[in-house]
């Protein structure tokens, strides 16, 4: 562990990830992402592209004070009217569970729904976990990093097939290759609350100090 994470594990306890102001919250959720989801190297992408940089968002999801984080920080970028959020298992399971945990929290009711990518072989072989809403509710897709869009919109298409209405993808980070131009195409709203920009230009501050 470096020092400088060190130092930020500490830094944890001396203040509170559930009371804080929050745009400091999403100052402190970047330093997170730089000190322990971000990497740089050659790396092999889900998409099937090759980059120098990998982001693993479960680094954040499943961190206590990262989970917190995310649901506080998501949360009021989802309209009232959405009744459900939801994600592409693996790695949006932290997301809605944190969101819909936070959003009662905060009186809301925001069910959390987890899309299997193949169906479940036995029982009732769903595709969906979580509440059975009624027709036509709307949910909103959570996605830790987006690249190319397609895997939230695996996502979007059971939902749709489910009879839920989706109009929107909402990510922690976009690494600005092509997935919010194709969300666009698909007639898809779409929000992140970093970019890949964002991350780099904080951890060249880091290296600074």
């Amino acid at each position: 562990m470096s020092d400088r994470t060190q130092n930020l594990m500490e830094s944890q306890t001396n203040f509170s990830w559930a009371t804080i102001e929050l745009t400091d919250l999403r100052e402190r959720l970047l330093d997170l992402f730089c000190e322990v989801a971000y990497r740089e190297g050659d790396f092999l992408l889900s998409s099937g592209q090759r980059s120098t940089y990998y982001i693993n968002g479960k680094q954040i999801t499943l961190h206590p004070q990262g989970g917190l984080a995310t649901g506080r920080i998501l949360l009021p970028l989802i309209s009232s009217e959405t009744v459900a959020v939801a994600g592409l298992t693996l790695g949006a399971d932290p997301i809605v569970t944190a969101t819909s945990v936070v959003a009662a929290y905060e009186g809301r009711s925001l069910a959390a729904l987890i899309v299997r990518k193949e169906a479940k072989g036995h029982g009732t072989q769903a595709y969906i976990e979580g509440p059975t809403l009624p027709e036509n509710s709307p949910v909103v897709v959570l996605e830790d990093v987006v690249t190319t869009g397609q895997s939230a919109m695996k996502a979007v298409d059971r939902l749709r097939d489910a009879g839920y209405q989706v109009e929107e993808v909402i990510s922690l980070v976009d690494r600005q290759q092509g997935g919010a131009e194709f969300y666009q195409q698909q007639g898809l709203k779409f929000k992140a609350v970093f970019t890949i920009q964002d991350l780099q230009q904080h951890v060249q501050k880091l290296q600074q100090v």
